[in-house]
């Protein structure tokens, strides 16, 4: 009797674990597209392609796969925000999924910020931010890019690693000058932290959607305010900006997906057309 229960929850375990196996190869494409309370000051939209946590240790997606779902998008701007991988060996996994989003021809480049694991790096970490540049990707650590688009000001902010306490707000939004203020980091946080910081957007990533829910990622207590408060993926509003948090493309520890989805996510940003003056601590 007992070997025929221990079988049963064996076969039980094996169908959960496959199912969860399988549920990391079902990518989600979302499209979200940004809002206003002033839609008439807000004509010209960028189309924002966002890839997050691709963890290339643990990916089920192939660069043809993610090629073949993003060949008849139209790109405006890429966005990676961190976690690309954390060990030195991986490094070259990464070129094929760069040529890809190259092939993409996004209009205004692709720009990238580090992720924690990324820092684990450590001395290697120069190989990836190489590797990154090599193939077009401009590696912003608390730093700012303004770009026209469509002859309006778009300010690109990308604040480095909150989790391990490597963002400098002040350093970030240095020199600052008027425009759509886009921010990516990786960390979601940092939000939490802006209220003197104009944001007009907010990309992010790091929790994964929890990666495995049941039916709460409670083993994100430790990440932060956010994920105690169950803010762990997709759109939310803070301090009346909105921010985005990105499910991930990867997985870490085991390879498994449960209450979550890989996720690659196009958003949908209108400009500025009109720029009302906000004040930012510089």
């Amino acid at each position: 009797m007992n070997f025929i229960f221990l079988t049963l929850i064996a076969f039980i375990l094996f169908y959960l674990f496959k199912k969860a196996y399988k549920n990391t190869q079902d990518v989600v494409i979302n499209k979200i597209k940004i809002d206003t309370d002033h839609t008439e000051r807000y004509v010209p939209t960028l189309k924002i392609l966002q890839l997050s946590d691709l963890h290339l240790e643990k990916i089920s997606i192939s660069p043809e796969q993610l090629y073949e779902k993003l060949m008849k998008e139209q790109i405006d701007l890429i966005a990676l925000t961190g976690d690309f991988l954390d060990r030195k060996r991986t490094i070259p996994k990464l070129i094929p999924y760069l040529e890809v989003l190259n092939k993409l021809n996004a209009k205004y480049g692709i720009y990238a910020v580090l992720g924690n694991h990324d820092y684990l790096l450590r001395k290697d970490l120069s190989k990836l931010i190489a590797i990154l540049e090599k193939y077009n990707c401009k590696v912003m650590k608390n730093t700012n890019e303004m770009i026209t688009v469509q002859g309006k000001p778009l300010n690109i902010i990308g604040i480095d690693d909150f989790s391990t306490k490597r963002s400098d707000l002040s350093a970030s939004y240095k020199g600052i000058k008027l425009g759509t203020n886009l921010i990516l980091t990786h960390d979601p946080n940092i939000v939490l932290h802006m209220k003197d910081y104009h944001f007009d957007y907010l990309l992010s990533g790091h929790f994964h959607g929890g990666q495995i829910c049941y039916p709460k990622a409670y083993h994100l207590v430790k990440m932060g305010k956010l994920a105690r408060m169950n803010i762990i993926k997709g759109l939310h509003i803070q301090d009346g900006n909105p921010f985005y948090i990105n499910e991930g493309l990867g997985q870490t520890s085991f390879n498994i997906r449960i209450g979550s989805r890989p996720e690659i996510t196009i958003h949908e940003l209108p400009l500025k057309v009109d720029v009302i003056e906000k004040t930012n601590v510089i």
